[in-house]
């Protein structure tokens, strides 16, 4: 076997070590996963069309992919400038926004999947 490919087994690897990192240390992380987990399950109750599931797994890898960026970017700052600085501040405040912002989307697509079906099935 040729080293690139060892090499893109080691990668894989060290991706699989950030998640468990993440994981392990990301409280509104793992709260993402368990909330994941939920829509999940409604959506096997309401029995989603295909479309509508590839949207709630989109939206889904849009807040957890932007709870790790915020996390890496907030572990390299404290990392780069471990004392307190306002930039530093700023640059995890927007990272921080960002997460915010797709969770508000999320809850919005929530909505707009998970209304109807609710309205229809129990109201």
């Amino acid at each position: 076997m040729s080293g690139k490919y060892r090499q893109d087994g080691i990668g894989f690897s060290f991706a699989c070590n950030g998640l468990r990192a993440v994981i392990k240390s990301e409280r509104n992380f793992r709260i993402h996963l368990a909330a994941a987990v939920f829509v999940i399950a409604a959506g096997l109750f309401f029995r989603l069309a295909l479309l509508q599931w590839a949207i709630i797994f989109l939206t889904i890898a849009l807040v957890l992919i932007t709870e790790m960026i915020n996390t890496a970017v907030e572990k390299m700052i404290d990392y780069i400038k471990p004392e307190i600085n306002h930039n530093a501040k700023v640059i995890k405040d927007i990272s921080a926004g960002a997460v915010l912002l797709s969770a508000i989307i999320a809850v919005i697509i929530g909505l707009l999947i998970f209304g109807p079906e609710i309205k229809e099935t129990f109201l």
